[in-house]
């Protein structure tokens, strides 16, 4: 957290395979683990009528920057599996074997060129645009596993 940063920060949820499933935007002065909860909460629950299940998230991968404990009791209370990098305790050298996923879905969505440098000055504006770009990318995955 840097108190007199300018500008924001991209906040995103993905899948296993990195396709990005919600999306969102804070000030950079903000700390990380402050978009947590917004960002678990945001996410919808598939509901399956014939087997009578939800189908929830499982097990969430985080660094360190969401090593906070009330974060930790709040996802095991939803009883989602904690896998979040301890501070002080694991390199952050490594990436590991889950975490360069999101570090991809960043890279996709910082390609695009409104995004990368931010020329939006309403955040409701840039928040539509990286909205948008999440879809572009799951709809290029879509047409890559169909064709």
């Amino acid at each position: 957290m840097d108190r007199g940063k300018p500008g924001s920060k991209m906040h995103i949820l993905s899948d296993a395979n990195g396709l990005p499933l919600v999306v969102g935007l804070s000030a950079a002065n903000v700390h990380d683990s402050e978009g947590l909860k917004p960002m678990v909460a945001g996410h919808q629950t598939r509901h399956d009528p014939h087997r009578g299940r939800h189908f929830k998230p499982q097990r969430l991968h985080a660094d360190k920057a969401y090593d906070v404990p009330h974060l930790r009791k709040w996802l095991r209370g939803k009883r989602i599996g904690v896998r979040i990098a301890r501070k002080g305790i694991e390199s952050s050298e490594r990436l590991g074997r889950r975490r360069w996923v999101i570090e991809r879905t960043m890279s996709w969505l910082s390609g695009y060129r409104r995004l990368s440098p931010r020329y939006e000055r309403d955040p409701r504006n840039y928040l539509a645009f990286l909205g948008l770009a999440a879809a572009l990318c799951c709809y290029k995955r879509l047409i890559r596993l169909t064709t």
